[in-house]
């Protein structure tokens, strides 16, 4: 049976504009999602991870329009919200909902939990043409709060006297009130116990089969993201490095950056194999803003750089007009041979060969110089390395 796609995101960007001062004379801006398209199939659920700050939460909220897209389309049932005006998005946001973060700061503490679950019945106009509206509506919220494991008395009662995993539950309830076909869950557990939050994920998959739910799961919990995802990206600095099938991505990752995330999941067997073998990235993540064109991956990836050895002939011929990867200190002189980042002039070269440098490592050129495109390596595997096959292969020198 074909897939049908519910939510198709092409090319999608969102910058912020960071530029201070009036007459500032470059644009500033912070390219927080920069060009990644994905599609997210009915019924199924799509995982979202990535490092704090990497642009997955912004990637929903612009999904949703709660952020304006800069360019791109966001092609839900076969509409394009991208170029819809915002006061004719009424009826999408009724089948796009969304669970936030943090259940404390979601939660208006002034209205009820009657008030809060109400509002989007009312603002939407489902029971309008019931005999009795109003109590139609409390019999939904009495309905929706059994569902999520709270009570009839809990709706006349405030968020503040709440626990955090029952606020969320009071969120997850206000998100199924309109019958949505998307819910775009931006770490909806990261806020939680972890005997709450196993609770709170079984529940999103029985609401799923219950009334064909579609979930784009926004998380950093990467073992949690495995157990709820039919389908994973992965996502650093604003661009999607990896897709694949849940299964796949974790048994048979081919992203360096991939690689280093899911290396870093904790492993309770201390007899594993894999025990002791956490990839350690290097360097400094580049800054979000005005990013140079190249792999945004490639300052912390051991993937692009290279390592030439000086007893090698052309020694001098492979280190001059490249940029090193690493600082090679003088102690005596108190000072550096060559520094991290810099461009090899000849004269630097022949200061590295003179001071004696056994190796050098400098970066991969084409890491440097273009930005890969996410292309399908396998069938419905995409990766966006320029050297994806040689690292599947380990063939890379």
């Amino acid at each position: 049976m074909e897939k049908k796609p519910l939510l198709e995101v092409r090319n999608l960007k969102k910058f912020f504009d960071k530029t201070k001062g009036l007459f500032a004379r470059e644009k500033k801006y912070l390219h927080a999602v920069d060009d990644i398209s994905f599609t997210i199939y009915e019924g199924e659920t799509f995982g979202l991870v990535g490092e704090s700050g990497c642009g997955k939460s912004t990637t929903g909220r612009t999904i949703v329009k709660l952020y304006e897209p800069t360019d791109g389309q966001i092609i839900f049932d076969g509409v394009d919200l991208a170029s819809i005006p915002e006061k004719d998005m009424l009826p999408y946001r009724r089948k796009i909902q969304m669970i936030f973060q943090d259940p404390y700061a979601s939660l208006n503490a002034r209205m009820t939990v009657t008030d809060i679950i109400a509002e989007g019945i009312v603002t939407h106009k489902l029971f309008k043409d019931h005999d009795d509206p109003e109590k139609a509506i409390q019999e939904r919220i009495y309905e929706l709060l059994e569902s999520v494991g709270l009570k009839k008395e809990h709706a006349s009662r405030y968020p503040h006297e709440f626990s955090g995993g029952q606020r969320q539950r009071i969120g997850i309830a206000r998100a199924l009130a309109v019958n949505p076909k998307l819910i775009i869950c931006d770490e909806p557990i990261s806020a939680l116990d972890v005997s709450i939050q196993a609770q709170v994920v079984n529940m999103l998959e029985d609401f799923q089969d219950d009334f064909g739910l579609t979930y784009l799961f926004i998380a950093h919990d990467l073992s949690m993201v495995k157990y709820i995802s039919d389908r994973i990206g992965v996502m650093y600095l604003g661009k999607l490095m990896e897709v694949a099938t849940s299964d796949v991505l974790y048994d048979r990752p081919l992203h360096p950056y991939t690689k280093a995330l899911l290396s870093s999941i904790p492993l309770p067997d201390p007899e594993h194999e894999d025990k002791g073998k956490r990839i350690v990235l290097q360097g400094d993540v580049p800054s979000p803003i005005n990013p140079k064109d190249r792999c945004r991956f490639a300052t912390r990836c051991n993937y692009s750089k290279i390592l030439v050895k000086n007893d090698d002939d052309d020694f001098r011929d492979k280190i001059v007009g490249k940029f090193a990867r690493e600082t090679v200190i003088d102690h005596d002189q108190h000072r550096a041979v060559v520094e991290e980042n810099k461009y090899i002039t000849e004269e630097i070269a022949d200061g590295i060969i003179e001071f004696g440098v056994k190796e050098l490592y400098i970066n991969r050129a084409k890491c440097f110089s273009k930005e890969p495109e996410l292309k399908e390596y396998e069938k419905e595997h995409f990766v966006a390395c320029h050297f994806t096959e040689e690292i599947d292969k380990g063939t890379l020198e």
